[in-house]
């Protein structure tokens, strides 16, 4: 073996870091027996368990894989649904497909970044709130839709989409869902 590739017994060990996410992703990758072609499962379960992708663990899943870590961050930086920076300790999605859009999914998003004073794919300063949008949710029944924390909340509307967030981050801590 060649370079700073581990090999698959070196995947195995415990990481340097001593965090035990890792773990998760190395059972995934065992389940996958690492094959190549996992990479975006890889990302997923990844982002899963951090809640963001960083550098090293773009670099951790390339080793992993033996895949360039140029490829590892193009398909990272690829997909609108991987993100780089850590989430808020809530979590509001707003759906802007297009019946959504329709129903006013435009008109929660300004709300909600007006009243927090954030805008679409971004963190409140003191890291309470992340405020998404999402091209589909699939629930184009219920629209306008909303995911607060994971939990999908359909035919909402300003006023009720306000009350709701606010309720969320004046509760106590909760890891947001991803």
């Amino acid at each position: 073996m060649t370079g700073n590739t581990p090999s698959r017994e070196q995947a195995d060990q415990p990481h340097p870091s001593g965090d035990e996410r890792f773990g998760v992703i190395d059972k995934h990758l065992k389940r996958a027996r690492y094959a190549q072609d996992q990479l975006i499962e890889t990302l997923h379960v990844a982002q899963d368990v951090f809640g963001f992708l960083d550098e090293g663990i773009l670099i951790y899943v390339a080793r992993a894989l033996r895949l360039p870590p140029s490829l590892v961050y193009g398909v990272a930086t690829f997909y609108q649904l991987f993100t780089f920076d850590p989430p808020g300790q809530h979590t509001c999605t707003v759906c802007t497909g297009t019946a959504c859009f329709v129903k006013g999914a435009d008109e929660i998003v300004a709300a909600v970044g007006e009243a927090y004073g954030i805008s679409a794919g971004t963190t409140t300063e003191d890291g309470i709130l992340t405020l998404k949008t999402a091209r589909c949710l699939g629930s184009c029944g219920l629209a306008p839709v909303v995911l607060l924390d994971g939990e999908v909340n359909g035919r909402e509307g300003v006023e009720s989409v306000l009350a709701e967030v606010a309720v969320a981050v004046e509760s106590p801590t909760v890891i947001a869902a991803a």
